[in-house]
């Protein structure tokens, strides 16, 4: 049996005449009997690539879940304007059928207006006239038109024009015809006849008022008079 020398370690075979380049080969295809001396299993830059990857990853999932979260918030806000905007469509529509049908209505208003001035708005006639005009009113129909208002160009239509020495400004003072308004649409204006200011009546505003100073200075004088004694006598 052969015992082996410590402190010296096993070499590997080389055949005879075997160049030193083939023991060289021979030396590095042997393994080592000591492990400490082998490299690391896997290198570290390997660990720091995945995190890379792995941060790189996360910023794109980031990055495209903004991206949807700003489509889903524009999607939102479109369809918000579009309900407002249905929403308005849907009342102008609306407003505008009930205008039509109101407008055809206006004769039939027009002859139980008159029908009630001459008094022949009576018996059966009577109740379906005020239920015909209850409704129109329901549909949010108003009437007006005054004797004694100023004349408005945008409400009113002058047919008829006069002067008058009791007015100061043009006055409707006569309706010949009522006007009808829904909310703040005029749908017919109001036919009048006006007045104005009669031509050279406005010069007495001035002189009246100039006969309403010199009474106050003469009530002075009156009053000094009398706390004096009386006017003294030359």
């Amino acid at each position: 049996m052969t015992e082996e020398t410590p402190g010296f370690e096993e070499k590997p075979d080389v055949p005879s005449g075997a160049t030193p380049d083939d023991a060289a080969e021979a030396a590095a295809a042997t393994p080592s009997a000591n492990p400490a001396e082998e490299g690391p299993a896997a290198p570290a830059g390997d660990a720091t690539a995945q995190i890379a990857g792995l941060t790189a990853q996360l910023d794109q999932a980031r990055t495209a879940l903004g991206e949807r979260t700003a489509d889903l918030q524009r999607l939102q806000a479109e369809y918000q304007n579009y309900r407002r905007r249905v929403e308005r469509d849907r009342a102008t529509v609306k407003e505008i059928a009930v205008a039509n049908l109101l407008t055809e209505l206006l004769p039939v208003l027009d002859d139980i207006g008159r029908a009630r001035e001459h008094g022949e708005l009576v018996g059966g006639f009577k109740s379906v006239a005020e239920s015909l005009e209850t409704v129109a009113a329901k549909l949010g129909l108003q009437q007006f038109g005054k004797e004694g208002e100023p004349f408005d160009p945008t409400i009113h239509e002058a047919l008829m024009h006069s002067y008058a020495p009791d007015v100061t400004e043009t006055t409707c003072v006569a309706i010949l015809q009522p006007g009808y308004r829904i909310g703040e649409r005029t749908i017919r204006p109001a036919r009048v006849a006006v007045a104005e200011p009669q031509p050279g009546a406005a010069p007495a505003a001035p002189a009246a008022q100039a006969q309403a100073t010199e009474a106050p200075k003469e009530e002075q004088q009156k009053s000094a008079d009398e706390e004096s004694g009386g006017p003294e006598e030359g």
